[in-house]
């Protein structure tokens, strides 16, 4: 990989450490009386269309020219934060009342763009010592009126800080609007002499530093909210204790029956013609078709597999509390390069064991597969954001950092892992001999054919996890703190679990009917879950969420194609490799000729 890739890397670390447990301005949190604590405007943007933010003063607010804007991580960026320091001047302990921030002129320009934004919902966040602050910019006057074009609209013009103190350092801060000091945007008119004012209000607390950050968590974890989660936790045990017990009762009593009758056949004529999966066993390890696209599947599916349990390690640990702006998105983005080799050797190794030569063509497959659609994706939406001037848009340099880490890091280690992969030389583990010739696979019913099959294996992996569903949509796609990693990570393994178990029963149905092309059938199977999961992103979109517009619908549907597509590569490897398992034990408890 080279010294420049090593170094890279460490860099890249060292950035992802800084934003988990460092200060985002390098301060130590304590302050003294008087002293300056930074305050950074971060976005604003419509309420219902989390993707669709702006920079906090592409609004015509108050602006005094000393404004500087804050260099941000890697993560912070791809998360569309923009921070900005503020006119606000809110000194450790020092109370303002009224302060003045600015007395101006409103043009009928600056109006109007002022008025689409109190019609959208517009809310703004702000960051003082790393604690959020959010409130709406405006307010809508609707009561007594049936006609939009009645409505009145306010821009609040009065901001009031109420900050808590522990000794020497801040605990906890909230922003209200002052409701009677506000400004009429109802007309297409100039508006003179606006007062943009704030109030900084200080109070003692008991409440210690080191728990300041639990109040953002508390809403996931209020009592209603955990009745909901572990009845969706039960509900998914029982479907996934009636299913694998279901399943395992009749796939061992079928299997017992099976063995005992090919026993007996053995025992008895020679020459009785053979029938069900053992009739196939010359047919059932023939390797598939397109087998490079295959190995490719199975080495992308197993490297994202990784990629999910060290998400899921670093969420168990603590990693990813409330606001710790773009930590996620780092982790995602360094892991995701660290496990490429992975990647390259899975996909190399089970292409050499089936035999396939152009390896190098195969790793090259592995590398696109799910970076490819990805990289065209993003580049759409980021065109899109661009048009917008959203903050959504990455920045070139943004983009510079993430194609070098491709370059130096996932590149190299995807090679390096395929070179691995290649060398190993193992073959493939199969019980019984291939013929020469396959057999003609005869008439099958409707369904049994593989979309009849798949819808059958995704819908009962998507019922045991679809109340789980929803708080994640709500956080991803929303305002709602998701923080109860334990529960989610139960639920991921019981999708495991579901997923591996109904793969196994369709592939034996399959054998049982004599169709002995199981490779593709077993991933397609296994990875529909994400099409379910699609699916259920067209539900979430029209029936629970208000998200509306262009840019939002686009980037809503648009990354949740790849994430679904994520899925699909990651349990459909699931299924396979559950599959493999299942038929290599079936065909090695028989004797074949």
């Amino acid at each position: 990989m080279g010294r420049s890739g090593l170094a890279l890397v460490l860099a890249i670390l060292i950035s992802f450490q800084g934003t988990i447990l460092v200060r985002s301005d390098g301060s130590d949190h304590r302050y003294k009386e008087g002293d300056p604590v930074p305050l950074y405007a971060n976005k604003v943007g419509p309420f219902h269309n989390p993707s669709e933010t702006y920079r906090y003063f592409d609004l015509p607010f108050c602006v005094t020219g000393k404004e500087k804007e804050k260099t941000e991580a890697l993560g912070e960026v791809l998360n569309g934060d923009r921070l900005v320091s503020t006119p606000y001047e809110l000194n450790f302990r020092t109370e303002k009342d009224a302060k003045l921030v600015c007395s101006r002129k409103l043009t009928k320009e600056q109006v109007a763009q002022f008025r689409e934004a109190v019609k959208k919902d517009y809310y703004f966040q702000m960051y003082y010592d790393d604690l959020p602050i959010w409130g709406f910019i405006g307010t809508v006057d609707k009561e007594g009126k049936t006609d939009p074009s009645e409505y009145k609209y306010f821009l609040y013009k009065h901001i009031q800080f109420d900050i808590l103190y522990n000794k020497d350092r801040v605990v906890e801060i909230s922003a209200r609007m002052d409701p009677h000091s506000v400004v009429d945007l109802t007309e297409d008119k100039d508006v003179v002499d606006v007062d943009f004012r704030y109030t900084a209000k200080w109070k003692e607390t008991d409440t210690s530093f080191e728990k300041r950050m639990e109040k953002y968590s508390q809403s996931s974890s209020l009592p209603h909210h955990l009745e909901i989660h572990w009845f969706s936790i039960i509900n998914s045990c029982v479907t996934v204790l009636l299913l694998t017990g279901f399943l395992a009762t009749i796939l061992m009593r079928v299997l017992k029956n099976d063995f005992m009758k090919y026993a007996q056949d053995e025992e008895a004529a020679d020459d009785q013609e053979e029938t069900g999966w053992k009739y196939i066993h010359g047919d059932v390890f023939r390797f598939p078709k397109h087998k490079s696209l295959f190995a490719a599947s199975l080495g992308s599916g197993t490297q994202l597999f990784t990629l999910t349990i060290f998400i899921f390690m670093l969420a168990l640990v603590g990693v990813f509390y409330p606001y710790n702006r773009g930590a996620l998105f780092t982790a995602l983005v360094v892991i995701y390069a660290l496990t490429s080799g992975i990647a390259g050797y899975t996909a190399t190794s089970f292409y050499i064991q089936l035999e396939g030569s152009n390896w190098v063509r195969n790793l090259l497959l592995t590398g696109c597969l799910f970076c490819g659609p990805l990289f065209l994706m993003f580049c759409f939406l980021n065109t899109v954001a661009i048009v917008y001037s959203a903050t959504a848009a990455l920045p070139f340099g943004t983009i510079l950092v993430i194609v070098l880490i491709w370059t130096l890091v996932t590149s190299p280690l995807l090679v390096l892992g395929g070179i691995a992969g290649k060398n190993s030389k193992s073959e493939f583990q199969a019980p019984v001999r291939t013929t020469k010739y396959p057999r003609e696979i005869p008439p099958l019913p409707w369904y049994r054919s593989t979309l009849p099959q798949m819808a059958m294996a995704g819908f009962l992996p998507f019922s045991a996890i679809y109340i789980e569903l929803y708080y994640i949509f709500a956080s991803v796609w929303g305002h709602r703190i998701y923080t109860i990693y334990s529960i989610l990570f139960i639920v991921f393994i019981i999708l495991l679990i579901v997923t591996a178990f109904i793969t196994v029963a369709l592939t034996y149905f399959q054998l049982a009917a004599e169709d002995h092309e199981w490779w593709w059938r077993s991933f397609l199977c296994g990875g529909s879950t994400g099409l379910f999961i699609y699916g259920y992103c067209l539900y979430y979109y029209y029936a629970r969420s208000d998200m509306s517009g262009f840019m939002q619908t686009s980037f809503f549907f648009g990354y949740m194609a790849c994430i679904c597509y994520g899925f699909f590569l990651m349990l459909g490897s699931v299924g396979f490799r559950a599959s493999l398992l299942f038929v290599r034990h079936i065909y090695r408890s028989i004797k074949c000729e």
